[in-house]
């Protein structure tokens, strides 16, 4: 591997798999991290130009402001721009309120626009974020590379419950929908002997409403540690996530790799990750989704483990991004 190649890692904010690309990538090459979560753009944008000066490369997640500096600083440069995309920032979903591509006029909009055009490479995160990608320019250079889950870190543990059903997401206005939420909670109430957990941090009011809809049998843990996380998805027998829109679905991944089985709309990416090893149900349907939730409860969650690891491995991400580092630093 190519040590010497300089990688200019530059994040909106921070998160798990955000993280994961990261630690990936320090394996192979010296990498610098602008961190622009809570910064001014005009104050992240010194550090990216120091960076570029520094770097052969400059890899950015998501094409925001952020991005959109680190690509025209290296194309005045004449530096190399990869970024990771297919999230928020080229999604068009008018009925959910959510994507920055809603209004393709706006100025957020025609930033993400330059970045899609002008970067050297874009990587979305899966097939239906490409699409989403190619939907609004050209790029120069398109290559999907999945995300991809620690085999070694999400596995099964000692024994299933089978009354246990769970789903990870933050809870917030904006998530009601989009990770649909609230059909979880519904769902809940056509299968009263049966324990519904929602995990995920609470960041405003948005989980009153869900208390407010909640049967007896549903519990809302807000934030809890990885440990317990896992314990979690190692316990539970169902893994719901019946959303409206998702660019590949990390959660749904790691608990597939505890042998949950899933329950999953067949909305953005989820198809591509969950394959034929578990139950689709119609958006916003949580009659239907209580009813696959009972037929899963009879299904073998190997499969589920076997998909995961088979496609999408941490590994996998691992050599298709140093790849493209070397072939473009």
């Amino acid at each position: 591997m190519n040590r010497r190649i300089r990688v200019l890692f530059i994040r909106p904010w921070n998160s798990s798999f955000i993280e994961q690309d990261l630690n990936l990538l320090k394996k192979h090459f010296t990498v610098r991290v602008v961190d622009c979560s809570g910064r001014k753009i005009g104050m992240a944008s010194m550090d990216i130009i120091k960076g570029v000066i520094w770097a052969d490369i400059t890899f950015s997640w998501f094409a925001g402001v952020h991005a959109a500096r680190a690509v025209l600083f290296s194309r005045i440069l004449r530096k190399r721009a990869i970024v990771v995309t297919g999230g928020y920032d080229v999604a068009n979903e008018p009925s959910i309120n959510y994507g920055t591509m809603r209004s393709p006029k706006s100025r957020s909009a025609r930033i993400v626009k330059f970045v899609l055009n002008h970067a050297d490479l874009i990587l979305p995160f899966s097939n239906f974020g490409m699409m989403e990608v190619l939907k609004h320019s050209r790029p120069k250079r398109l290559e999907v590379v999945y995300c991809c889950v620690d085999t070694e870190k999400f596995k099964p543990g000692s024994g299933k419950l089978n009354d246990l059903v769970v789903t990870v997401g933050y809870i917030k206005n904006d998530t009601l929908q989009r990770k649909g939420l609230a059909t979880f909670v519904k769902s809940a109430s056509f299968l009263p002997e049966m324990k519904f957990v929602l995990i995920g941090e609470h960041s405003d009011d948005a989980v009153n409403y869900l208390r407010s809809i909640a049967s007896p049998n549903v519990t809302f843990t807000g934030f809890v540690p990885f440990e317990k996380l896992l314990e979690y998805l190692q316990k539970a027998k169902v893994y719901v996530q019946v959303s409206a829109q998702e660019g590949f679905g990390v959660a749904l991944a790691e608990a597939m790799l505890c042998e949950c089985v899933p329950v999953v709309t067949d909305r953005g990416a989820i198809p591509e990750v969950v394959g034929e090893a578990g139950y689709y149900v119609p958006y916003g349907d949580a009659k239907a989704t209580a009813a696959a939730i009972k037929h899963a409860l009879g299904a073998d969650g190997k499969r589920a483990r076997e998909r995961i690891t088979r496609n999408f491995p941490l590994q996998k991400r691992e050599v298709e991004l140093v790849d493209m580092v070397e072939k473009f630093g």
